[in-house]
């Protein structure tokens, strides 16, 4: 018999369906599956984030046993530093002359792959394509060819007619329109009640890995307990029928909605299982749509959904990709404030922010809208150091993986990319929180003022970003009418403005 080979999984791989699974074959080869300090390390990840991987790792392992495979997994407290620490050990054993693995969601991963592991592992590596993606990145390397800035919806609309999704027979929208996006921002009202995400008791494997965590990262940012999270397919896949039946149907109305009393309200929390391989991301999008089709979700519910997934995340992956590695150190508005502490203490008198950071401390999780409009405009309005504040979004979330959240931090909540990703700053003041929740109500600062001493910070703050990048967007043709707005104001309260953000600036961290 041919020598066996070593299926190196790793914390994002969780599928049956993986290609270094599907090249491999139980009856030769080895999985390799490890907790490793070096990945728990390079940024302070959350504690449940670390626990949600490891808890599914470890009943993937199992599941892979059942199915015939041999497996070496090795726990985070047999202390290897890093994978190849657990490889050599793997190969050494079995005599494995080749190693097979589904390539990695991060650069700095692949890049050691590729140019260390074979000298350090003493084998050949094979790094095979990632088909759990809709888009390969040599077909988005394609349809963004030429195109000085592709846009997302023009490649969402490529990927509606590649799958079919949310088309009819003629090749058109269902609906007669690509995005019903306007149809997305419905302030939350509290007449439909929220169902919340499915939960999970923990099982004694799940217990382990809890025990694990607490010991090893006693002081790491995050509450480890309540632990919730689906850590299996068959848990994924019921908390995506969960949402379905009971989420879909109002989540387009509110999917940018933020609420004090309920911290998930229409959303699934399904972006880190499918980021994580519990889920299929096609079947999810299949999934939704047939809800519409049955005529059990609205259109402006379903499509909105959908282009979260088949739109955004195939995009920012695309885009990744194909801009790595210069685009992680882009940071054209010239950013470098520290990060305040309080994005990771909650201390601060803006309710908003501390009620972001509390849910991100608590659930691992804050939808799209409190990590953009929140915690992501404020950065953006502060000049937060673009690495500092990317980090921090990578390490706070548990659906983060830097293909994802680099584009989303980098060029969609701080315009470092000069627009490239989206064609204006996603700068806001005080106004649009107020529209969008009710944080306002119940907040030290004056949402109304932007001068005063109470006024809410975002107002003066939006001016000032304005202000001192007015040669940059001042010609911008969706940033004129800003711009003359400003201009039309009194000297006198321009004045008053900048110095109440000039005062923000001396000292955020008394925010």
């Amino acid at each position: 018999m041919a020598a066996p080979r070593l299926i190196l999984i790793l914390g994002d791989q969780l599928s049956p369906h993986l290609s270094s699974l599907a090249e491999g074959d139980p009856a030769r080869d080895r999985v390799v599956m490890a907790e490793v300090a070096g990945e728990c390390d390079y940024v302070p990840h959350h504690r449940k984030k670390i626990a949600f991987l490891f808890a599914a790792m470890r009943h993937f392992a199992e599941r892979l046993r059942q199915d015939g495979w041999r497996v070496d997994y090795y726990t985070l407290d047999q202390d290897h530093q890093d994978l190849t620490d657990a490889l050599l050990a793997s190969r050494r054993d079995s005599g494995a002359r080749q190693l097979l693995v589904t390539a990695p969601g991060e650069w700095r991963l692949l890049e050691a792959m590729k140019r260390q592991w074979p000298q350090k592992l003493g084998c050949t590596v094979r790094i095979l394509d990632d088909r759990r993606f809709l888009c390969t990145t040599e077909a988005f390397r394609d349809w963004a060819e030429g195109r000085k800035q592709p846009r997302m919806e023009y490649f969402y609309r490529t990927m509606r007619r590649a799958t079919g999704l949310l088309m009819d027979a003629d090749g058109q929208p269902l609906g007669g329109r690509w995005n019903f996006d306007k149809e997305n921002r419905k302030r939350f009202d509290g007449e439909a009640p929220p169902p919340g995400p499915k939960r999970f008791n923990p099982d004694a494997t799940t217990r382990e890995v809890l025990e694990l965590v607490e010991a090893r990262f006693p002081d790491r940012f995050g509450d480890l307990q309540p632990f919730w999270f689906a850590v299996t397919e068959e848990q994924a896949q019921a908390s995506l029928s969960h949402f379905l039946d009971h989420a879909l149907p109002h989540f387009g109305d509110y999917q940018d909605a933020m609420d004090s009393g309920d911290d998930f309200l229409f959303h699934g929390v399904l972006s880190q299982y499918i980021n994580a391989g519990l889920l299929d991301p096609l079947a999810v999008c299949e999934a939704a749509e047939q809800r519409y089709l049955q005529d059990k979700a609205p259109l402006n519910a379903v499509e909105g959904f959908i282009r979260q997934i088949l739109g955004w995340r195939e995009y920012v992956r695309g885009l990744y990709w194909l801009l790595m590695p210069d685009y992680r150190e882009e940071n054209r508005l010239a950013s470098h404030r520290d990060l305040p502490w309080f994005y990771w203490s909650g201390e601060t008198r803006m309710r908003c922010v501390s009620e972001a950071v509390r849910a991100t401390r608590e659930h691992a999780y804050a939808h799209h809208i409190q990590r953009l409009m929140v915690t992501g405009n404020l950065a953006l309005l502060l000049g937060v150091d673009v690495k500092q504040i990317h980090e921090w979004y990578l390490a706070v979330y548990a659906d983060a993986y830097e293909w994802v959240e680099l584009p989303n931090t980098l060029g969609m909540v701080m315009h470092a990319d000069g627009g490239y990703l989206g064609s204006k700053p996603y700068a806001a003041s005080g106004k649009y929180i107020q529209r969008m929740s009710d944080y306002c109500g119940d907040c030290p600062y004056k949402v109304s003022s932007a001068e005063e001493d109470n006024s809410c910070p975002f107002n003066s703050l939006y001016w000032h970003f304005i202000h001192r990048h007015r040669r940059r967007f001042e010609k911008h043709p969706r940033m004129s009418m800003i711009y003359k707005a400003w201009g039309r104001m009194a000297e006198s309260k321009r004045d008053a403005i900048l110095a109440r953000a000039d005062t923000l600036l001396e000292d955020p961290e008394h925010l």
